[in-house]
């Protein structure tokens, strides 16, 4: 392997660099690599997961995208810690699609959601680093796919188009936890998660835009400001990592959800004695 370029952290990136719209061709290079096919970023959305200041900044961003249909599509993409990550990864998608459906539109108007999360911590049994999951309906005797068709009403009189039939509007779901990322570059998504996990991006890489990721999340293009923000931030991920670690193995062998807690307690006061703002620690703990 070559001589790798380094990268800011990408829960970083998430939080500054990549909120400019200067910066969406990141977006749009890993997304074509995730989904197989050429993603355009519009605009990023203006949501509650989205305000510009720091208190309120998460690592979390919600963008419309087309896709290579000329569908709109929302993605709501956030790199996420443990704490009660089913139930928030449910609140966000639900959130998303009621916050950009206005009052009084027609459901008809509802935007597909797909929701990814990159994952930092053991998300449960299994043996990939990607997974994808979807809702679906199935009949409870035959088993079989019920394929539904979306507004059959308007359809009745005739044939309803391809599209009804093959587009849900339930979301989508990705799950990439990064740990369990072999190392072994296979394809282009491969070059996104290696440059992800390991904060560099290696000269042979050539995915679609990787380049922009290596040339805008370079740490030198930070002033000296936002350089020691960073440094902080990294080292309270690495106080995180391992007070969680502790509290999650103190709570499993007793037994009780108070270790997590205290863990969560201890951690808060830690990071606040070393000079992290309370938007920044609870943007770490969210």
């Amino acid at each position: 392997m070559s001589e790798p370029r380094t990268i800011i952290s990408f829960d970083w990136a998430i939080k500054t660099v990549l909120r400019d719209k200067a910066n969406f061709d990141v977006w749009e290079g890993f997304l074509s690599a995730l989904l197989k096919e050429r993603i355009t970023v519009l605009e990023l959305l203006e949501s509650e997961s989205n305000q510009p200041d720091d208190e309120s900044k998460y690592n979390r961003v919600d963008l419309m995208v087309k896709d290579s249909r000329d569908r709109q599509v929302i993605i709501e993409l956030q790199y996420t810690s443990e704490w009660s990550f089913l139930k928030r990864l449910l609140y966000g998608t639900s959130k998303v699609v009621v916050e950009n459906l206005k009052l009084g539109e027609s459901f008809s108007r509802v935007k597909k959601v797909i929701s990814i999360s990159i994952v930092y911590f053991d998300i449960g049994k299994g043996d990939d680093y990607v997974y994808h999951g979807t809702t679906t309906f199935h009949g409870i005797h035959t088993k079989h796919l019920l394929q539904v068709r979306e507004g059959a009403a308007p359809y009745l009189a005739g044939k309803p188009p391809a599209s009804a039939l093959d587009e849900n509007v339930f979301p989508e779901y990705y799950l990439i936890p990064l740990k369990r990322f072999t190392d072994v570059v296979a394809d282009d998504l491969d070059e996104w998660l290696y440059a992800f996990k390991h904060t560099e991006v290696l000269d042979e890489f050539h995915s679609y835009n990787i380049d922009a990721l290596k040339e805008k999340l370079a740490p030198l293009k930070m002033d000296e400001q936002e350089r020691k923000r960073y440094e902080a931030h990294m080292r309270g991920m690495a106080w995180s990592e391992d007070v969680l670690a502790t509290a999650h193995a103190k709570g499993h062998a007793e037994g009780r959800a108070e270790g997590r807690a205290e863990g969560r307690a201890e951690l808060r006061d830690k990071l606040s004695l070393r000079g992290m703002t309370p938007g920044e620690i609870d943007g770490l703990l969210s």
